[in-house]
């Protein structure tokens, strides 16, 4: 299952090491958990987005893993994928760029060629530049801000409305970053996704932010004395404040990480897809089975 991480560290910029995809113990467990791309998302001190990402587990590339040391922002998205739709190449590969806002997506949506048609009415079809069904999704979602005016949130919630409404939909988890805000969807109840608001420790006893799942691990010795927002799909400390999202919760972050969350989707999605309805390819993708 592809697995989410954002994290955002406030006003001021942070630097976070990632060590992702630590190399699973045999071929076998390979051979089923395999990954398919590593990204990490962040900004710059412009604001301008960063992606670095790559078609290959991470543990295969020392350079990419030597950069993911050293990335400083003010907010933060990794994603490992599980291919369901598209090639195993960079540019299927998460997160994605679209109006310098950055998108990661866990699960699988139907009807991909009604949705080109909408995404060729609105004007935002050239945005996609690879073959899944996540970087489509992410199209109609900056569609749907423009349309808004830039809001964000009428944006997501339009989007997802049409989807809902109108496609085949498996899980649309996302997590959405720009240099201020980051924004978090669990819709359905499919995968669960995870919001930490982790505060300082003690100036005396300060520990840094260690934050690790099977797929993803984040450090940061900068963060140990400031507070810091985390949404994972796995709970990836010990602290006890961990909860997991509602099924149909926005979650809103914002350069202050004052945290807004509402139940923007209180209905299930009209075409809902079962997991034994999904081809082979897709449904290995969405398993949650991690090994051990």
């Amino acid at each position: 299952m592809c697995r989410l991480f954002g994290m955002h560290a406030g006003m001021d910029r942070a630097k976070a090491t990632f060590w992702l995809l630590q190399a699973p113990n045999s071929l076998s467990l390979q051979s089923h958990y395999e990954p398919d791309g590593t990204g990490i998302g962040t900004f710059d001190a412009r604001a301008r987005a960063m992606v670095n990402k790559q078609p290959l587990t991470a543990w295969q590339d020392r350079e990419f893993a030597a950069e993911a040391r050293h990335l400083e922002s003010t907010t933060f998205l990794a994603h490992v994928r599980y291919a369901s739709t598209g090639g195993h190449t960079r540019v299927n590969t998460h997160p994605f760029d679209q109006d310098n806002r950055l998108f990661a997506h866990n699960g699988v949506l139907g009807g991909l060629a009604m949705l080109e048609e909408r995404l060729d009415s609105l004007g935002t079809r050239e945005l996609v530049l690879g073959q899944t069904d996540s970087e489509r999704m992410f199209a109609l979602v900056t569609a749907e801000i423009r349309l808004a005016d830039g809001d964000i949130a009428v944006g997501i919630s339009a989007a997802v409305n049409w989807i809902a409404q109108n496609l085949p939909v498996y899980s649309l988890n996302f997590i959405l970053t720009t240099a201020t805000d980051l924004w978090a969807l669990r819709y359905p109840e499919t995968h669960e996704l995870y919001i930490l608001e982790r505060p300082p420790g003690p100036v005396a006893d300060a520990e840094p932010l260690v934050a690790h799942s099977h797929r993803i691990r984040a450090h940061s010795q900068e963060l140990a004395t400031r507070r810091v927002v985390i949404v994972a799909t796995e709970k990836m400390t010990a602290h006890p404040d961990w909860r997991p999202m509602e099924p149909g919760e926005l979650l809103h972050v914002n350069q202050d990480l004052a945290i807004g969350s509402h139940l923007a989707f209180g209905q299930p999605p009209r075409r809902m897809i079962k997991l034994e309805q999904l081809g082979a390819a897709a449904a290995a993708s969405q398993h949650p089975r991690v090994p051990a």
